[in-house]
């Protein structure tokens, strides 16, 4: 038996870090402050270039078209950002649905 499980759809969508991005917690480490999380992006969105000094940043397009550095990734693509690196911007041509887990508190500068 799993020890810990989550249904998305008991899960609320809250405001992320930027406009046109929610998030659905669907777990949060107290002791460390990882999270995993469902991030929407409304389509048009773009997220300016970041850095995450505190988490690394894997993140799954579970559906939508995300453009990164003038190239297009759809549904199953993996990207990792490591901590403290700067990446972006991020643009969603489409809606886009992604399942991310930072490894440490979610924080951007």
């Amino acid at each position: 038996m799993f020890q810990y499980i989550a249904q998305a759809d008991d899960k609320p969508w809250q405001p992320g870090p930027y406009n046109g991005v929610e998030l659905k917690i669907l777990h949060k480490d107290e002791s460390t402050g990882a999270v995993t999380v469902l991030r929407k992006f409304a389509a048009g969105a773009i997220i300016p270039a970041h850095t995450h000094p505190l988490a690394n940043e894997w993140a799954y397009i579970l559906s939508g078209e995300w453009e990164e550095s003038e190239k297009v990734y759809t549904q199953g693509t993996l990207f990792h950002a490591p901590k403290g690196e700067r990446h972006g911007p991020h643009k969603a041509n489409t809606e886009v649905i992604s399942l991310t887990h930072f490894d440490g508190p979610l924080t951007v500068e």
